[in-house]
């Protein structure tokens, strides 16, 4: 790769080192000059540029960063476009993070140019969160060199997720003269939402003396009852394994494995085994609804990995919790006592899809477009869809027009669907800024941008949604990533957080529009090659016409 000054003669194709913003020209870091750019740059008294070359042994950045991502991302795990070189893996499901980090480590040790972060080992991840990031520094790399990596990764992935699996678990309760009742009301409410967090349920309970006889009765009833899990928590704590809780196990047919971990808060945690399933003697911490040594444990036996002697005595490294932020609650509900973290772990922005569905169709000339059908599906339907099956957090469909007839064609997808969240626009008929008004104040505080989407523009694919919320990082200058094909700007559009405000101040039925002018040097143009983000159906021509290419495609 030439890096360094080119002439201006010689740029087409050239890839631009900085941005250059002047003469009315927007063009980011990173863009691949066409010759139309190179007219305008010369236009502008440009007589050389600072750009990168690239020759036949080079792998353009994208190119490579999707390559790593697709052969190191394993089961539970999708990749999303690559971006400036970023390729991101995103949790597909609830579960816990699997890593090779003897791998992953020569991996990034192979060449200064590729690059791949996870989040730690086992840790616990929701659906659509970011495990890993495949970075290309440079504008390209050797070919060789991403031979060599792919070679290392050699189709056994470096980090998956392995999903939590649905189970039912029982608790045993023991108590001693002075036991409070609400103590034991608190306990069995926090090992319900604790368990809810992994998928699975609080099947049975009991609650009994603190003697062995009692514990083991106990046992013996729930494993009756078909329970996975046993889960006992003492009145008092144990510190044995000849105590009575291990005894108690003991006497229902168990065994027990292993006593004692290295994390602190829950180093009296006790593992057993009740005909090979897990019996688990709790720590006094696990009665409280924050982090602690249990939770490490609960959360691999929930994803089906490995908790033996081994794997609990290697948590020592990281183990001290006590005064760390990560000891925050986990999916705390409102009845809990704890605080949010202090200070909370990078994620990945959370991006909402919001869906303009409140329209009254005056171009239409009578019905309803969005409930035109298109292959099978009202149009409404069809944006929808693609907004729940994007990276998108979130899917807000906000209703005015034939609010319960859209609703209902929403609805009809089931599944995610279930999922969506619906918002009344009661002023409808003042146009889209009403509609984009209501939307927005509808979306939760923890949202750091939006998609807004047109229900009118039903070829958009989630693969082009996933490639603005590829682009997007305010933090490097791209706060509003719109779409373009062939240098021709379309819908959706991203916008970061800091400009609902401005958003939710327009009129009238243009939207925002002339907020990206407004702020040039926030834009980032991302190039789809899909025409689908410059189709809306307005009128019954543009929707018959849609039509007729579909027919088309599927006779194909």
């Amino acid at each position: 790769m030439k890096f360094g000054d080119v002439s201006i003669d010689a740029a087409d194709g050239a890839i631009l080192a900085h941005a250059f913003r002047d003469h009315g020209l927007n063009f980011a870091k990173g863009r691949r000059l066409s010759a139309d750019d190179v007219t305008k740059l010369r236009a502008a008294g440009v007589s050389t540029i600072v750009a990168a070359v690239l020759d036949a042994d080079d792998v353009h950045e994208d190119e490579a960063a999707r390559a790593i991502a697709a052969a190191a991302g394993g089961e539970g795990l999708t990749p999303t476009a690559p971006f400036t070189g970023r390729a991101n893996l995103f949790a597909a499901v609830a579960g816990v993070v699997t890593v090779d980090a003897v791998r992953i480590e020569a991996l990034n040790a192979i060449d200064e140019s590729i690059t791949i972060a996870t989040l730690p080992a086992f840790a616990a991840v929701a659906p659509k969160q970011m495990v890993a990031t495949i970075k290309i520094i440079p504008f390209a790399v050797p070919r060789a060199a991403l031979q060599r990596a792919l070679e290392l990764i050699g189709g056994k992935p470096l980090v998956s997720v392995a999903a939590f699996r649905a189970f039912k678990a029982g608790l045993i309760q023991t108590s001693l003269p002075g036991t409070r009742a609400k103590v034991l009301e608190k306990t069995s409410e926090t090992t319900r939402a604790r368990l809810a967090g992994v998928g699975g349920v609080l099947h049975g309970e009991r609650r009994v003396a603190h003697d062995e006889a009692a514990i083991a009765a106990a046992l013996r009833e729930l494993k009756a009852e078909g329970c996975d899990f046993f889960l006992v928590a003492g009145a008092s704590a144990i510190v044995d394994r000849r105590d009575t809780i291990p005894v108690g196990i003991e006497g229902a047919g168990g065994r027990i494995t292993h006593f004692g971990m290295p994390v602190d808060p829950g180093n009296l945690l006790l593992m057993g085994e009740i005909d090979g399933k897990p019996a688990i003697g709790l720590p006094g911490c696990a009665k409280s609804p924050k982090f602690n040594g249990f939770d490490y444990v609960l959360q691999r036996l929930a994803a089906g990995l490995p908790v033996g002697r081994r794997e609990v005595m290697s948590l020592g490294v990281g183990g001290l919790l006590a005064e760390t932020p990560s000891r925050g609650v986990p999916r705390a509900g409102k009845n809990t006592e704890a605080a949010e973290p202090a200070e909370a772990p990078p994620r990945a922005p959370r991006i909402a899809a919001l869906v303009l569905a409140a329209g009254r169709s005056s171009r239409m000339g009578g019905p309803n477009k969005l409930l035109a059908h298109i292959g099978g599906l009202p149009m409404v339907s069809h944006v929808v869809q693609a907004a729940m099956a994007s990276q998108a957090v979130l899917t807000v469909v906000v209703l005015g027009h034939m609010a319960p007839e859209v609703r209902q064609a929403v609805a009809a997808l089931g599944g995610a669907a279930e999922k969506v969240k619906y918002v009344e626009n009661p002023d409808f008929a003042e146009g889209l800024s009403a509609s984009l008004r209501a939307g927005l104040a509808a979306l939760p505080a923890d949202i750091d941008g939006v998609l807004v989407c047109l229900g009118d523009m039903p070829a958009v694919a989630p693969a082009q949604l996933d490639r603005l919320i590829a682009a997007f990082n305010p933090v490097e200058g791209r706060a509003i990533c719109v779409p373009t094909v062939a240098g021709k700007r379309g819908n959706p559009v991203l916008w970061d957080r800091r400009f609902f405000a401005e958003m939710a101040a327009v009129s009238g039925d243009t939207g925002a529009k002339h907020l990206i002018g407004e702020h040039a040097d926030l834009v980032c143009e991302v190039d789809m090659g899909s025409e689908g983000v410059l189709i809306d159906l307005d009128t019954p021509e543009a929707l018959e016409a849609f039509r007729s290419r579909d027919r088309k495609t599927e006779a194909a």
